[in-house]
């Protein structure tokens, strides 16, 4: 499908799909109608994740679609990623919002900002759907308002101590190998937002507990669960 604007010095802009992206197009919705359909409706009335249609979009190559092959990924631009979401949308917005969260939340930040050593560890196993990532921002008391984050670390040593718990996380749970969680880690600074810090924490560390939100409005299939830690 072509598509073409002018902009305002009368410049033509073309805004057509090349042929990979329609390919992917048509894989994707292809995948979406046999493997996510069938099921989507009985997921969403359980409010029951899936693991099985969850590995077989790992294994399409939906997470961590627009990584390095260097790391587990398959090297594709935000375009294809876009289009990935959007036809996975079309059947089911549970399966979306788990892909969505997993690229956008989950491996985004790691891939753009993580050290070699800390990409080379998570990101294979998360490309790869051996595990999922959760981003530990809302709170209770706080909601998405990170200025006012009111989960603590303290540096203890060498060591980083967590106490704090999250709310509405996606990808949390029994499912997540890992969390992002956003800390105060400098309580005075001034504006609030200079004192945070972004944390990887590895779900099995002793002291993170999860209790699974239930009796969701919407995308009931996608996991979300208050997260809590304690001397972490």
């Amino acid at each position: 499908m072509s598509i073409e604007f002018s902009d305002d010095k009368g410049a033509l802009m073309d805004f057509s799909l090349s042929t990979d992206h329609e390919i992917l197009r048509e894989s994707v919705r292809s995948f979406a109608e046999k493997e996510i359909k069938p099921v989507a409706r009985e997921l969403d009335e359980k409010e029951e994740f899936s693991y099985e249609t969850m590995q077989k979009m790992a294994e399409l190559g939906l997470f961590g679609i627009f990584v390095s092959e260097k790391y587990g990924g398959q090297a594709m631009d935000y375009i294809s990623y876009i289009i990935a979401v959007e036809e996975i949308a079309r059947v089911d917005g549970s399966h979306a919002a788990t892909v969505a969260a997993e690229n956008s939340l989950g491996i985004g930040p790691l891939y753009y900002f993580g050290n070699e050593e800390q990409k080379k560890k998570y990101l294979p196993k998360l490309c790869s759907g051996e595990a999922l990532w959760g981003f530990g921002l809302t709170e209770p008391n706080a909601g998405s308002d990170a200025g006012n984050t009111q989960t603590t670390a303290v540096l203890d040593g060498n060591e980083w101590v967590i106490n704090g718990s999250k709310i509405f996380i996606t990808n949390s749970g029994p499912l997540a190998g890992f969390y992002s969680v956003l800390c105060t880690t400098d309580p005075s600074a001034e504006p609030s937002y200079r004192g945070l810090s972004l944390i990887l924490v590895e779900a099995d560390r002793p002291g993170v507990s999860s209790t699974s939100v239930g009796e969701k409005m919407g995308i009931r299939m996608m996991h979300t669960a208050e997260v809590v830690f304690k001397d972490v």
